[in-house]
């Protein structure tokens, strides 16, 4: 059973990694809204309606977010940590994506309360592989928690 499309995140600062996601996530037919944000600190922006996210409409509350951990401004490691800090926003699925490889990076990562951490394949069918994973994943397989994040 297919589910409604949920919306998607991606924070990530470069261009080319922005369109190499968007056209992967085409190619594997992902029926989802996806928004990109270039950095953590405009991530944070989105997921609290600040600035240009401030008109409800422009900001949809995400059922994922892919972020990069090595981005300007503050890192994907800074807007991990407050996401997962902030009772309001630490119900949603996030998931690392990031061509580090190091152990550190993914201790790291999982500690401060990521839900997965994934190696950026360097070839484009790689990327639609990992995108097709995620949504049999994320959105067949895993019960996301409702999308105003809500405790009952």
């Amino acid at each position: 059973m297919r589910r409604r499309p949920i919306v998607i995140v991606i924070a990530e600062d470069d261009e080319e990694d922005r369109m190499l996601a968007r056209e992967a996530l085409a190619e594997s037919r992902l029926a989802n809204a996806l928004y990109f944000v270039n950095d953590g600190e405009e991530l944070m922006d989105y997921l609290y309606g600040r600035g240009r996210y401030a008109e409800p409409d422009a900001a949809p509350r995400p059922g994922l977010i892919l972020l990069d951990l090595n981005m300007p401004r503050k890192s994907g490691r800074e807007a991990l940590e407050e996401i997962k800090s902030d009772p309001g926003l630490r119900s949603i699925p996030v998931v690392v994506l990031t061509t580090s490889k190091a152990e550190g990076d993914v201790y790291r990562s999982y500690n401060l309360g990521a839900n997965s951490y994934i190696v950026k394949p360097v070839s484009f069918p790689g990327l639609v592989q990992v995108m097709l994973q995620l949504e049999k994943y994320w959105f067949e397989i895993v019960e996301l928690p409702p999308e105003e994040g809500g405790e009952n």
